[in-house]
């Protein structure tokens, strides 16, 4: 199972039988297992490399004085009479591929074996990630297909509203299409002013909106984080989950929250440390249900772990962000991470954050898609004539403009508004 002699020979025979069809192949001469077949194949690519005709001759030419460590003339002579069609490379080809890969898997299975620890498995997992990629061809739109599906487009345009998972939040919502798949969406405050509440607020509108969400709380015991789902579904004050003391309208108004939060499908995961474990779980619930529509958050990026050794910080989150923007390429998904702010935004005047205050920065600006930023102007100023007014500064939107929105922020419950729903209701009042 490890190796296929008949698929080898197949490949070198065919080559020799059908040079021209070198070009076809993405194999290596370490893919093949006999060491022989190895030196037969090297022996192809420095022929075709000189620009020669691949063939029983030119192979036998290149390998001079090693012929005999190969089989001999007629050991290349029979590779080529037993090859029964031209028209099964490929098939060989991927076999070849697949018994490499059996093949590696083991000799990396067995290396942690001997030395099984958090960095060695994190190793592990990084190759077997490469590994399950290697000889595997993806299919690619080409760009007929692709000019043909936006003719479709312009002639049947799509519901704008059907690109994007909606926030409620109807300013952001306009200026980004909502939370778009594949995004990687950063969104970065200081402690207390709400990013936690603002992520929450984002979820649980997916899941009203038919959407699954996938909560990861490196921080925050789950518990806590269904009493601030909880406050902000029945407008109580996050403050009285202390002391248990409710009001017989706060009761009512929670034990009708529990009902309908519990008809959300939403899933929250506190086991979850490292980006190995991270990304596992969320291919592992994507793949188990992959007809839903998968909203992603993660509380928070400075507490994710990587196994891995880097030369400082910058760099390991650097690495966490490239990793969490492949994984939502790769499953077309969004995902939330949320991060903290350096304490320099404290020491300017203008305490609105900017790029440069990412804490441990290293490749966010690079990788997210979208960064946007938490400020209140009542979290430094308490006499602020913009009292429970937060906004969200997009700092960087690849695919759309930078703008700032504003959202009423009701912190006893922990829940955002629209500014004009917030105005509506206190007329009604």
């Amino acid at each position: 199972m490890m190796y296929n002699q008949e698929a080898e020979q197949s490949v070198l025979g065919t080559v020799l039988l059908e040079g021209t069809l070198f070009e076809t192949l993405t194999l290596e001469p370490e893919h093949f297992y006999e060491a022989r077949h190895q030196k037969i194949y090297e022996a192809m690519q420095a022929v075709n490399k000189k620009g020669q005709a691949v063939d029983v001759v030119t192979v036998t030419n290149e390998l001079g004085e090693s012929i005999n460590n190969v089989g001999g003339v007629m050991y290349l002579t029979q590779l080529a009479e037993a090859v029964p069609s031209i028209s099964s490379l490929k098939h060989y080809e991927s076999i070849v591929f697949e018994s490499y890969r059996k093949r590696e898997t083991r000799k990396l299975a067995m290396r942690y074996a001997e030395d099984p620890n958090d960095e060695s498995l994190h190793r592990l997992m990084q190759r077997l990630e490469k590994m399950s990629e290697i000889g595997i061809e993806k299919t690619e739109q080409t760009t007929k297909e692709a000019l043909i599906e936006i003719a479709a487009e312009l002639m049947d345009p799509p519901d704008v509203n059907d690109r994007g998972f909606k926030t409620g939040f109807m300013d952001f919502d306009e200026m980004t299409g909502g939370v778009q798949p594949t995004d990687l969406v950063v969104i970065a405050a200081r402690p207390s002013v709400g990013k936690t509440a603002f992520a929450l607020n984002i979820g649980t509108g997916h899941c009203k909106n038919g959407g699954t969400t996938h909560l990861f709380s490196l921080e925050m015991p789950r518990k806590q984080l269904l009493y601030r789902m909880i406050s902000a579904e029945a407008k109580i004050n996050g403050q009285k989950w202390r002391s248990m003391l409710f009001s017989e309208k706060d009761f009512d108004r929670a034990m009708l929250a529990i009902g309908v939060i519990s008809e959300w499908d939403i899933h929250i995961h506190e086991q979850e440390k490292t980006i190995n474990q991270i990304k596992a779980r969320i291919r592992k619930e994507v793949s188990a249900e992959p007809e839903k529509r998968h909203l992603v958050i993660i509380d928070y990026l400075q507490l994710i772990t990587s196994s891995g050794r880097f030369e400082n910080r910058n760099l390991e989150i650097g690495a966490i962000t490239r990793e969490l923007k492949l994984l939502a390429l790769e499953l077309d998904i969004p995902i939330i991470v949320l991060s903290q702010l350096s304490r320099g935004v404290e020491s300017r005047q203008d305490k609105r954050p900017i790029m440069s205050d990412l804490r441990d920065s290293g490749n966010i600006e690079q990788d997210a898609d979208v960064i946007g930023f938490l400020y209140r102007d009542d979290y430094y100023d308490k006499e602020s004539e913009k009292q429970n007014i937060i906004e969200i500064i997009k700092s960087k939107q690849r695919n759309g403009p930078t703008v700032t929105v504003e959202l009423y922020f009701d912190k006893e419950c922990g829940k955002f508004k629209n500014l004009a729903k917030q105005a509506e209701e206190v007329l009604h009042r």
